[in-house]
């Protein structure tokens, strides 16, 4: 990488694994929209290393980090500040440093996937009956963002009743009712929008709902995991009837956009890196 336009700091996306992530090219290809260049890498932190690691990143010129499994929840306990909407989901994907060398943690992904459905898919949440599939922190860190999209209800189902549950009551006081249960609830009613939180797409599998589930006319199916070629809840989606369905890559590229634009100040253009990783992942299949 030459001097020449570089961006001042170096920048991370951290996780265990991080292989798979494609944080460094999408980061690429924002910087170079205004011919830049960007030292943004994805680095492998051990599990019982993240703190450390995270501290002496700032402590040697470090200026951002994206942050994804599983250390979401600990970078938002990390942090010397965080932002209303990581206050919200629990979690933090997005580190950065103050002047006074204060860590500030931030949350993007619920706007990112949001972003993606409202804005790039088209799709209409207000209104909405949500069934949201998993319990983890990923559908903690998207719960806040849905809300602010006022949906009829959201309902939380899981494999383990008792998490969703939990998280749930996280939101009971909330005027769009938040529920949490196992996954019969998903024959509670018609839904408008699915969305797949859990990690079973990563693994080529599909999270184990019972027969029966209703998609109302015009349903629409997100699952936040992304992949070369299409998950088994997708496929599911499809066979279900229903109206569109689509994967996490585009959550991906808008989550990214407004972490580069809480750290450098101007937000890139997201369609042409979406579109470009879409036509990559088609050539490769």
């Amino acid at each position: 990488m030459t001097s020449d336009h570089l961006i001042p700091g170096r920048f991370a996306v951290v996780g265990n694994p991080i292989q798979h992530s494609l944080s460094p090219e999408i980061h690429s290809a924002f910087a170079q929209q205004s011919g830049r260049q960007i030292d943004y890498r994805a680095e492998l932190v051990g599990l019982e290393t993240f703190e450390t690691w995270v501290t002496a990143f700032f402590q040697h010129g470090g200026r951002g980090l994206n942050v994804t499994l599983p250390f979401k929840t600990r970078a938002y306990t990390l942090a010397d500040e965080v932002s209303d909407r990581a206050r919200a989901a629990g979690a933090a994907n997005f580190l950065t440093q103050n002047a006074a060398g204060q860590i500030l943690a931030d949350n993007t992904d619920g706007k990112g996937m949001v972003v993606d459905m409202t804005d790039n898919a088209s799709w209409s949440l207000n209104g909405a009956r949500v069934l949201v599939l998993g319990a983890g922190g990923a559908v903690k860190g998207v719960i806040p963002s849905l809300l602010q999209a006022a949906p009829e209800r959201i309902v939380v189902a899981n494999r383990t009743s008792a998490r969703a549950e939990a998280l749930a009551s996280e939101w009971i006081n909330r005027s769009t009712p938040v529920l949490g249960g196992g996954y019969e609830l998903a024959l509670a009613m018609p839904w408008d929008v699915i969305v797949n939180g859990t990690s079973t797409g990563l693994s080529n599998e599909m999270p184990a709902l019972p027969a029966g589930v209703i998609l109302a006319e015009g349903c629409c199916c997100y699952d936040m995991a992304y992949g070369q070629g299409p998950t088994p809840f997708m496929f599911w989606a499809t066979e279900q009837g229903a109206a569109n369905v689509r994967d996490g890559l585009g959550m991906l590229v808008e989550q990214a956009a407004e972490s580069f634009c809480l750290w450098l100040g101007d937000y890139p253009e997201t369609q042409p890196v979406m579109l470009a990783l879409r036509e990559r992942s088609q050539a490769i299949r």
